[in-house]
């Protein structure tokens, strides 16, 4: 049976704003008020480097970053540092996982990983996964990232998801901030984008309108499309 998902797009979002946001709509969920929500959106320049916590993979300086116009936050998802910016769309799905279902972590990333391996197919790519890495991939190059946190609940069983993917879009952003970090930690392949593999143009907006139904294929969720302000979590 679906349940019903929330789905907002926002052009442009702060990267604390929208951390701050996650954590309170997985706060309000636990405790049993409001809806799933999925947020796709952009962010400004940033780096953020997870659980894995290797800093050494960021090869800027301090004074390089705010040359650069680059924020950077230490946050508690899985993975290593990676960077997101204008022309990459991020997904953050905030959903309700109960422990008596069947989907645990890695099954999770395997499934973010499937919805967009699916879109790129009916683009006409084929992407798939590379042993022993999260991603998607298509060949040596990763084109979409995926780092995620099942948060305990403390009002009701199970979890809620928060964090999600980073699809890059446009042509030319594995030469913005990729160039300053050891993406995920790996040295030895490089990063590639929609636009680069295709040679079509697209916006961020039009992918994540259109990559909307393939999450709704995978996961049981009936979409209703909301306004920015409806999205907004309870204060």
């Amino acid at each position: 049976m679906s349940k019903p998902l929330d789905v907002v797009y926002i052009p442009m979002l702060d990267y604390e704003e929208a951390w701050n946001r996650q954590k309170a709509i997985v706060q309000q969920l636990d405790e049993g008020e409001g809806a799933e929500q999925m947020l796709l959106l952009q962010h400004p320049p940033t780096y953020t480097i997870g659980s894995q916590n290797h800093p050494e993979h960021l090869l800027l300086s301090e004074d390089e970053l705010r040359e650069q116009g680059i924020s950077l936050f230490q946050i508690d998802r899985g993975g290593d540092i990676t960077y997101h910016g204008p022309g990459q769309l991020v997904g953050y799905p905030l959903l309700v996982l109960g422990r008596d279902e069947a989907l645990d972590l890695h099954g999770y990333l395997r499934c973010l990983e499937q919805m967009i391996i699916d879109y790129l197919a009916d683009q006409g790519i084929e992407a798939g996964r590379k042993e022993a890495y999260t991603g998607v991939w298509i060949g040596d190059l990763k084109i979409a990232a995926i780092g995620v946190k099942f948060n305990r609940c403390k009002h009701r069983r199970g979890f809620v998801t928060s964090h999600g993917f980073a699809f890059n879009i446009t042509s030319g952003i594995q030469h913005a901030g990729f160039q300053g970090i050891v993406p995920c930690g790996i040295e030895q392949y490089g990063v590639t984008s929609l636009e680069d593999i295709t040679g079509k143009t697209y916006t961020v907006e039009q992918v994540a309108q259109e990559i909307v139904p393939y999450f709704s294929r995978i996961f049981p969720y009936e979409i209703t499309w909301i306004t920015e302000k409806e999205a907004l979590p309870r204060l």
